[in-house]
């Protein structure tokens, strides 16, 4: 710019102005909260940006990456777990850091990551399980599905809960979703055919002494409404020495489902699912001893016990009826029977945990946002800089995949909010800050290459007795081989 002094002459001066944010000489810092599907899909999304200069941390409370791919996926699903190769390419890239064994709420607040980072993305998930609500549920035997599948995967949080299964032949599983199939499939086929998996050695040996012969799914909705993809219940119906009976009047379709299915509203596994659920109607209850019962339009009312123990499940008959925008949904009828078992878990949905300084819908169990950005409260402010994805955002819904497409629909809203902005320069020491603050807080940060030691070490561990791996389930293991 060029000014004019007192005495007439002209002089050079220079405005400094600060550098954009997300530039080469000021890169946007990115917190993310979260290493599941969801939190590696933000970061991908956020590297796949093409003039966007962005270095991303991502945080967990484990020592280990992947969320629900490593403490959720069954151990028959080595295929699904595959996925983890992806996030490994994205880890690989220079703008990214892991640090492990990290927890928001007690290493870390909110207001510690707003200092050091110029945005904030939520991949926690959905951590605990929705509720039925009825009488009975505090019984020995009702359980969770979510506890189950954490129990099985070597969650350290959940490695001492108990599954008495030895006393147990009879097995309710309410919901007709894909967690529903996993534990199905868990309970009732032989367990030396995960033998050979990742699952945790003592979900193994309780599963080698198991009694379950039987396990009844029971979904609230009929058959076209089912929430299990058509290669789920496919799986179970395969099971070596397993039948899969359904009763051929309960895939008998009713009109409102008739014309929700010609109206072209439904997914596409709908069809899908009906012609799979009719033909294995027809074959009949089968000879095998261990055998998984289908049970359409029911409805747990009460769950009902001797000496504090459960032993049969009181369901509600229901019928299909037409919504507002035609869409099936399912009321219960003056109609009830009794199941007989001994142990019933619930898989009817995951819900979020609230975290100390980040807003919570506790009615929905989500982060109120819109669009992916967070608000105060449902129908509340935007509060600026902090972003979810996910579960936490959405809900538990879809695929591993979908998380994919969600991710990316927050991360443009992170890049629209970003236009115009400038930021001071990084210091030079601006990497290292959020380090020495959780070392002096003394917290033994876990990096990805520490991960990856820890990775080899349960591999290895696994190889010697024939298996994919041998799991660590405590954290105190966790560290020790790492650091070891």
């Amino acid at each position: 710019m060029i000014g004019v002094r007192g005495d007439g002459l002209a002089e050079s001066t220079t405005i400094m102005t600060k550098p954009g944010l997300g530039t080469p000489s000021r890169p946007l810092r990115v917190a993310v909260i979260g290493s599941g599907p969801s939190g590696f899909y933000a970061v991908e999304a956020l590297f796949k940006v093409g003039d966007l200069v962005v270095r991303c941390d991502v945080f967990d409370r484990l020592p280990t990456p992947y969320g629900l791919v490593r403490g959720g996926v069954a151990p028959d699903h080595q295929k699904i777990k595959s996925v983890t190769r992806i996030y490994d390419k994205i880890a690989a890239h220079p703008g990214f850091r892991f640090l492990g064994n990290v927890k928001l709420g007690r290493d870390l607040q909110v207001e510690d990551l707003a200092a050091h980072y110029d945005q904030i993305v939520y991949a926690v998930g959905n951590e605990s399980a929705r509720e039925l609500g009825i009488p009975g549920e505090d019984l020995e035997g009702v359980c969770s599905a979510t506890e189950f599948v954490f129990w099985y995967n070597g969650h350290p949080d959940y490695r001492e809960c108990e599954f008495d299964l030895s006393r147990t032949r009879r097995v309710a599983v309410v919901g007709n979703g894909n967690v529903a199939m996993d534990v199905c499939r868990v309970l009732i086929q032989d367990p030396e055919r995960l033998a050979e998996t990742d699952i945790a050695d003592h979900a193994l040996d309780v599963l080698r002494n198991s009694a379950v012969r039987e396990v009844v799914l029971l979904g609230r909705r009929g058959p076209a409404q089912a929430a299990f993809s058509p290669k789920e219940i496919k799986e179970v119906a395969e099971l070596e020495g397993v039948d899969l009976e359904i009763d051929p009047e309960s895939v008998e379709l009713d009109d409102v489902t008739k014309a929700w299915l010609a109206g072209g509203a439904a997914p596409k596994s709908a069809e899908k699912n009906l012609a799979f659920l009719a033909e294995v109607a027809v074959r009949g209850p089968g000879s095998n001893e261990r055998k998984v019962h289908s049970r359409f339009l029911v409805s747990p009312v009460e769950l009902v016990g001797e000496g504090g123990r459960l032993t049969r499940v009181r369901l509600q008959r229901n019928e299909i009826f037409a919504a507002r925008d035609g869409t099936p949904r399912p009321r219960g009828l003056d109609d009830t029977f009794d199941e007989e078992v001994q142990m019933l878990f619930t898989a009817i949905g995951y819900r979020g945990i609230p975290i100390p300084g980040v807003p919570f819908d506790a009615e929905w169990g989500l982060i109120p946002n819109d669009e992916g950005r967070v608000l105060t409260a449902r129908g509340g402010s935007i509060v600026p800089g902090q972003y979810v994805v996910g579960w936490a955002k959405r809900g538990p819904s879809g695929l591993i995949g979908t998380n994919s497409p969600d991710s990316k629909a927050t991360v443009e809203k992170m890049v629209e909010d970003l236009r115009g902005q400038t930021a001071d320069p990084l210091p030079e020491d601006e990497a290292e800050r959020i380090l020495t603050l959780l070392r002096g807080r003394g917290v033994d940060v876990v990096s990805f290459a520490d991960w990856q030691r820890l990775d080899a070490f349960e591999q290895e561990r696994g190889k010697a007795l024939g298996r994919v791996r041998q799991k660590l389930v405590e954290i105190d293991a966790m560290l020790g081989a790492i650091r070891g």
